[in-house]
């Protein structure tokens, strides 16, 4: 076998896991407090992919800790019923179901009527990143959670899951209790190591004491990666070695919630290396002696074979990898690696849609989330001739779909390699995976049949010589560009990525604040370049998912990239930028510049549609030439157009 070590079986206390696996916990707002239709497609897709344990997303146990609306709510028995029908659902194929339990602490934010909520914690320290101030727990209280985390705890064992995970991780709260730079107290929950410990040992032992047999785990940050406050790498072996007799095994991640730098590493993004966790398990799993499950940026069968192989983990948490492709594991198994649609760490629609409050899903794959509705793909009762135009992302994934359902699909691509803008973001630093995206949508294509032509212009004339039975115009967008009077060197960002060449000075108009403009900035600066960026939002990358921005604004700081936020573009002159401040309505002005590179977005690229619409054709837009917008609506566009078909 090709991976003689993902697909082995393990046993977790009395729990056998037929590989090693792991669709970790993650918020997926699929549930309304209790289990939902759609959280159970959402899992039992997974399941019948091929994976071995799931771990089901986090449930509330006490009234100080209601994280969001839309958790599992596990402090009563109406919980019950719906944990039930999941375990069904997911264990039918073979596949372990745990379930997590959780009490975010001073971590969190708003009740669930969007006023500010009484934060409570072991010590009165705020969260930097929400600028929180928590209220000390009372012993009276703290005792009343640690009841609740075993009152949730049994509700899930008599559903039937096979095992229960305390959720220590992330400085959540019983990480607060462990942590002495968050932990100030000098009574019975604090003051000395054991004391901090307390919490979490009692809370070990009455949800040990409510589950029986069922395996008991507990998911930690190997490091919480912040200096000031969070837990270091020292501190959680001594936790690990000291908590062991409690648990039957340890999932292990990185970083802290509450910190801007250390929270990006909740769902690492595609900057930061594959595997990078597994050092951090290893360290844990040699301090413990128990199974141990690594978790962080494992997008690949290959990369966690070798993490196995090494010893540094017993099992794998490869849960983006299962949001991009839930086949993933059976693929791998039938050792089909080049059908795996690969996660690419792009975070728009996994951890994105979760900081939005909205229901998981993936750029690449709609169908996540969305089971329900698009789980099955029926063939068409009708096979048609389709012209796809354009071969972007959202050509691509039409292609794709239309050919699997029967369809004869040719995709004509203008320029001589398919992509469109997820090619240029493939060439900014940190983002070289985006061209996974390509990749992947054009290996679906060909896969089902679709026929791919490059260099290839659709016209109304190529329209009228092939007479197909249905046309989809994905033909993207174009660079917007302003008028720019006066003399000075201007570079549109587009045509720097394919080659064109700027002076040292550098300033870059960046008018979208997204990807773009905060990639040139670094590109430009690891070259050696002096670099201002002028952003006209409040932020750079302002329109990037949260972790994303925050890897890449501390990337380009470190590269001393000046960064300018509030600014429009008015103009420049010789070797001058002008701007204006659009919160003041003041002049900026920036000398000494060689050239102006402008990053103003995009419109949309739609002569075709213009031309088939005066001519009576029938079509579907989809994607930029309809709006330019990001990959993620793109793809969703091209999926569903091809579903009407």
């Amino acid at each position: 076998m090709m991976l003689p070590h993902l697909f082995s079986p393990v046993t977790v206390a009395r729990t056998t896991i037929r590989n090693r696996i792991v669709f970790t916990g993650h918020h997926t707002h699929l549930a309304d407090g209790q289990v939902s239709d759609d959280l159970v497609a959402y899992h039992e897709a997974r399941a019948a992919g091929g994976a071995g344990l799931i771990v089901v997303e986090i449930a509330t146990v006490h009234d100080t800790g209601v994280f969001a609306a839309n958790c599992l709510d596990a402090r009563s028995a109406d919980c019950i019923p719906g944990y039930r029908r999941l375990a069904g659902s997911v264990q039918r194929h073979g596949v372990r179901l745990f379930g997590q339990l959780f009490h975010p602490g001073r971590e969190i934010q708003v009740r669930t009527d969007g006023l500010m909520a009484t934060a409570v914690a072991p010590s009165p320290v705020p969260n930097e990143r929400f600028h929180i101030m928590p209220r000390a727990m009372s012993g009276a209280l703290i005792e009343e959670v640690i009841e609740g985390f075993a009152r949730g705890a049994g509700h899930l064992a008599e559903a039937g899951l096979d095992g229960v995970e305390l959720v220590a991780s992330h400085g959540y709260l019983p990480a607060q209790f462990l942590n002495p730079r968050l932990n100030l107290r000098s009574d019975a929950w604090g003051g000395t190591f054991e004391k901090r410990l307390r919490f979490v040992e009692e809370t070990l032992s009455t949800m040990r004491a409510a589950i029986g047999d069922a395996a008991l785990g507990m998911r930690i940050s190997g490091d919480e990666l912040d200096p000031a406050q969070g837990l270091t790498g020292d501190d959680v072996e001594a936790i690990a070695r000291a908590l062991a007799h409690r648990l039957d095994y340890i999932s292990v991640v990185a970083g802290m919630s509450s910190s801007l730098g250390a929270s990006i590493h909740i769902a690492a993004p595609m900057g930061v290396p594959a595997g990078y966790i597994a050092p951090f398990a290893r360290r844990v799993k040699e301090a413990c002696g128990l199974p141990v499950i690594a978790t962080g940026r494992i997008n690949q069968p290959q990369i966690a074979e070798g993490i196995l192989a090494s010893g540094d983990a017993d099992l794998c948490g490869m849960t983006r990898a299962m949001i991009a492709d839930p086949a993933m594991a059976l693929k791998a198994r039938e050792e089909r690696l080049d059908d795996i649609r690969a996660c690419i760490a792009c975070n728009q629609a996994c951890i994105g849609h979760s900081h939005k409050g909205v229901a998981i899903s993936c750029i690449q794959n709609p169908v996540s989330g969305r089971e329900r509705r698009y789980g099955t793909l029926s063939p068409s009762p009708v096979a048609r001739s389709v012209m796809v135009a354009g071969g972007g992302p959202a050509g691509l994934k039409a292609a794709a779909v239309a050919a699997a359902r029967g369809h004869r699909v040719t995709l004509h691509e203008a320029g001589d390699m398919t992509g469109g803008q997820a090619r240029h973001a493939s060439m900014l630093p940190g983002r070289q995976e985006f061209g996974g995206l390509v990749q992947n949508l054009e290996h679906e294509a060909r896969s089902a049949g679709a026929e791919i032509l490059t260099g290839s212009k659709v016209t109304p004339r190529l329209v009228e010589q092939c007479e197909p039975d249905a046309i989809i115009v994905a033909t993207g967008a174009r660079p917007w560009m302003p008028v720019i009077e006066g003399e000075a060197h201007v570079v549109e960002a587009m045509a720097l990525l394919d080659g064109a060449n700027v002076g040292h000075s550098v300033v870059i108009a960046d008018g979208r604040a997204d990807w773009t403009g905060l990639g040139l900035a670094e590109r430009l600066a690891e070259a050696g370049h002096r670099v201002r960026l002028v952003v006209n939002g409040a932020m750079a990358g302002e329109l990037l998912q949260l972790y994303v921005r925050n890897h890449h604004v501390g990337r380009a700081r470190r590269l001393g990239v000046d960064i300018i936020t509030h600014a429009r573009l008015f103009g420049a002159d010789d070797d001058v930028a002008y701007f204006q401040d659009t919160l003041t309505g003041e002049a900026i002005i920036l000398e000494e510049m060689d050239s102006l590179v402008l990053s103003q977005g995009h419109e949309p690229h739609d002569d075709l549609g213009l031309d088939l619409e005066a001519a009576g054709r029938t079509f579907m837009r989809v994607g930029d030439c309809l709006a330019p917008r990001s990959a993620e609506e793109a793809v969703l566009e091209g999926f569903e157009a091809a579903w009407r078909l």
